[in-house]
């Protein structure tokens, strides 16, 4: 019994396994893994890039594709812009887990890169709107590499390390969520802001919206050259018994076998696993609705800021520039991500996710009511208080994703994140041409809406709607 124990605890490497072989680097490098981080440093924020950059000249794109008759509606159409990557995601996300799972990590991220590279410099040659469309969806369709790339993380090193592998993620992906917006707002339509540099008859002339595309595809050129040179982290034993890895790992995690079925109850009792079909385990479906929800209302938020900020004072917008929707964007980017690193996990661990979700959401609702007061404001003071706002509604956006563990979720998020651009798009439209109406004009309106749907997630938040785990 002692010497069939002994052989269950001890690991099992496999030959020519590129996961057996990365484990065994693992063990011998017990330190932080600082040039693995890097390069999934790198690589996340490459990809996160091109998510956001659009949205500081998307108006004054779907503008110059002539396609709105009216300028009320150009909202209408740059909903489909920003709705269309999110449904590339949708569709495609499980798929891609797939791949991972089967053919590896890397391909995953060298792939997800190179459509950045082909796509995003596309995006910036278009000249229509369904170019612009296609491009996006296209590029949203091939770039699936957020769920491998924590899983990557997770793998390439030891695993006191792993959290900090997955916050390396994170981290990089809200800096790509800052830096995006600047490049697209300092960058988009360079012959006017810097004709002495960019002449109307080059080519950033006749595509002014092509530079700041371009930089993140270089970017990503190098980014993907990089990543021939990443290591694979999947294991691959050629029909070989991999569970006997698995079970030898979870056993020397534990101190004996009812420890590791203890760790399984909890990781099934959890929400992490489905007992059976994964459609009736309530805590988990319930997690992924509410931050459905709250995905929608974020990503309408983003599409209809922008909108209304570039927008005339006529119609109740600021009239803004791309520079100046790029500053606020990337300040805000810069407010939440310092919010996140130092302030959210005390306030969290004090109070509980929980509450701070709700918390935020309503408080979210008086100051989307606002906003459209702040439009008579100027100079200055418009400066300070839209800057303010904007950083303390991302603050106040949910933080706590651990809903979003695997495929299914991410396919649903991915849906409603594409419906709150379209849907927001359409709306802002709608209410541009409601200056006059007696109830809400303009965007009193919009903002009202946007309301409703943060005012339903945290009605969500409350039981019987949000079950949450046994303890």
């Amino acid at each position: 019994m002692a010497e069939s124990g002994e052989a269950l605890l001890k690991k099992v490497y496999y030959e020519d396994c590129p996961g057996c072989k990365q484990d065994q680097r693992n063990e011998m490098h017990r330190g932080i893994p600082i040039k693995e981080f890097f390069f999934i440093w790198i690589v996340v924020l490459c990809n996160s890039l091109p998510i956001s950059s659009l949205f500081p000249f998307l108006y004054f794109m779907i503008r110059d594709f002539h396609v709105a008759k009216r300028e009320e509606d150009i909202g209408f159409y740059a909903g489909y812009v920003g709705s269309a990557f999110m449904i590339g995601r949708a569709l495609t996300s499980v798929l891609w887990g797939i791949i991972a799972d089967r053919y590896g990590r890397k391909p995953v991220i060298i792939i997800g890169t190179v459509s950045v590279i082909i796509f995003n410099t596309l995006f910036g040659l278009s000249t229509t709107l369904w170019m612009a469309v296609s491009m996006r969806f296209l590029l949203g369709s091939c770039n699936g590499l957020l769920g491998p790339i924590k899983a990557y993380a997770s793998e390439v090193t030891r695993q006191e390390y792993q959290t900090l592998g997955v916050s390396v993620v994170s981290t990089s992906w809200g800096i790509g969520l800052i830096i995006g917006p600047a490049l697209g707002g300092f960058l988009a339509q360079p012959a006017e802001k810097y004709p002495s540099i960019f002449s109307k008859n080059s080519l950033f002339g006749r595509f002014p919206y092509f530079l700041p595309c371009l930089c993140i595809s270089l970017i990503a050129i190098v980014v993907a050259i990089g990543s021939i040179w990443l290591p694979e982290t999947l294991h691959m034993h050629n029909g070989k018994n991999k569970e006997k890895f698995t079970l030898s790992d979870d056993l020397e995690a534990t101190s004996n076998g009812s420890d590791l079925k203890e760790k399984i109850e909890e990781t099934i009792e959890s929400g992490q696993v489905s007992k059976g079909n994964l459609f009736t385990n309530w805590p988990l479906i319930s997690s992924i609705i509410v931050y459905c929800v709250f995905s929608l209302h974020d990503m309408a938020y983003t599409e209809i800021f922008s909108l209304w900020a570039v927008s005339d004072r006529k119609y109740g917008g600021l009239s803004f520039s791309s520079n100046d929707v790029g500053v606020v964007l990337a300040i805000s980017g810069f407010g939440l991500l310092v919010f996140q690193i130092f302030l959210y996990p005390t306030v969290e661990k004090i109070v509980g996710p929980i509450r701070v979700m709700r918390l935020a959401a309503a408080l979210s609702i008086p100051l989307l009511s606002s906003y459209p007061f702040v439009a008579m404001l100027s100079g200055l003071s418009l400066a300070l208080v839209i800057n303010c706002a904007s950083v303390l509604k991302n603050a106040f956006s949910p933080q706590h994703q651990r809903g979003a563990a695997n495929g299914i979720s991410m396919t649903a998020m991915s849906i409603f994140k594409a419906i709150g651009p379209g849907g927001g798009g359409a709306l802002f439209s709608w209410a541009q041409k409601r200056q006059v109406a007696s109830f809400l004009p303009g965007d009193q309106m919009i903002f009202f809406l946007l309301n409703i749907v943060e005012l339903s997630g945290l009605i969500l938040t409350f039981k019987p709607f949000l079950a949450l785990p046994n303890k």
